[in-house]
């Protein structure tokens, strides 16, 4: 059994895309995954499943699309990818709440970050499958645009260590 992070994108954030959690833990339970929990508000589950990566996100986002009526994407993260995300931070001086990994399907492209923009006071880093933004000013009044992660999703460095920690449980 290997011990997941699903990291589901627009759930919870601004108004739209509203599921609570206690919806999308039965879900999980529902396609057979086992120690099912979930962190804050904002899409974060952690579970395990003989299934590997494409497989438990296959499995989610058809639950999902049939809950909300559209696609609902998810990006998933084994235990160990979580913690390396963590280590892997490239700005590890600065706040956690003012660092974001954005998390992707693929590695980003080598020149991923050539066409970032408004950038002002953001110092941006790739990582395995993330892109890292260290908000300097904070997020705010940041109008930062990346195309490369478009279909990622970001978590902030508080949350990844949590979430680290408790699929490491």
């Amino acid at each position: 059994m290997t011990r997941h992070v699903a990291l589901l994108r627009a759930v919870n954030v601004g108004g739209t895309g509203k599921l609570p959690m206690s919806e999308l833990k039965a879900m999980a339970e529902a396609v057979g995954f086992a120690e099912v929990r979930t962190y804050i508000a904002s899409g974060n589950l952690i579970f395990t499943s003989k299934l590997g990566e494409a497989a438990v996100k296959k499995k989610l986002e058809q639950q999902l699309h049939d809950y909300a009526g559209k696609p609902v994407g998810v990006l998933i993260r084994s235990a160990a990818e979580m913690a390396r995300v963590l280590a892997d931070n490239p700005f590890p001086e600065a706040p956690g709440n003012r660092v974001v990994a954005i998390f992707l399907d693929e590695a980003p492209a080598t020149n991923a970050l050539d066409d970032v923009r408004h950038r002002q006071q953001e110092r941006l880093a790739c990582g395995m499958r993330e892109i890292y933004v260290h908000y300097g000013d904070g997020m705010a009044d940041s109008r930062l645009v990346i195309p490369a992660a478009k279909t990622g999703t970001a978590r902030n460095i508080n949350t990844i260590a949590k979430l680290a920690a408790l699929a490491a449980e």
